[in-house]
């Protein structure tokens, strides 16, 4: 535990050290680590947004290739929320009836609800939500959302979220008092990403209770 901790603090050190040791391997590492948090519904705790945010600002030091890491980052989001859709689309109706050892059916039922207030612009939106994000194309495989229009917002959600949080990255990673303290930043940013999936859980719990009344 110890070790993950340290870790998730210290993510740049960690990746900056890695990308010193294996060079073009990287990449690899990048693309799976975002492909999964997407692409299976077992492991939302990746840290996708930390992830691209770290990668702009090493790229701006010169440990990343910019146009290799955003070119990653896109597909590996994209064919992330493919695979979760088609998964969903397979085999995801038996969740709901069943009881399983791996899947969060709480998680799994706020986002069905969060998808049926926002629609299909919930794949767009998902992608800034950890958690959400990857239960939604696993939900709109279950609802069965036409594919085309799934492919498409999923297109628009990816350069987005890799576009803004690159770029972020980039930009502040460039400044020295940012540099410096980016394990902090690091830190910050998780637990801003988390807030929205907080007050949800929150939201759904009131309402909850407010019925059992």
């Amino acid at each position: 535990m110890h070790q993950i901790i340290d870790l998730i603090l210290h993510f740049d050190r960690y990746l900056a050290a890695f990308a010193q040791e294996y060079g073009p391997w990287i990449y690899g590492l990048l693309f799976v680590i975002i492909f999964a948090e997407t692409g299976l519904v077992v492991t939302p705790f990746l840290p996708g947004d930390t992830l691209i945010f770290v990668a702009g600002a090493l790229a701006v030091q010169g440990h990343l290739s910019s146009p290799i890491s955003i070119t990653v980052f896109i597909f590996g989001a994209i064919l992330g929320n493919i695979s979760n859709y088609e998964i969903g689309r397979a085999i995801g109706h038996r969740v709901f009836t069943t009881k399983s050892r791996w899947l969060n059916k709480r998680h799994l039922e706020q986002t069905h609800a969060f998808f049926e207030h926002h629609g299909g612009k919930t794949v767009i939106i998902a992608r800034f939500l950890p958690i959400i994000r990857t239960f939604a194309p696993f939900v709109a495989g279950i609802g069965e959302m036409p594919r085309w229009l799934f492919w498409l917002y999923t297109l628009a959600g990816a350069l987005l979220w890799v576009g803004i949080l690159f770029a972020l990255g980039a930009f502040f990673g460039n400044i020295t008092i940012v540099r410096n303290n980016l394990t902090l930043i690091v830190l910050g940013a998780i637990i801003i990403s988390l807030m929205p999936a907080l007050g949800m859980a929150l939201h759904e719990r009131k309402k909850r209770l407010t019925r059992e009344r």
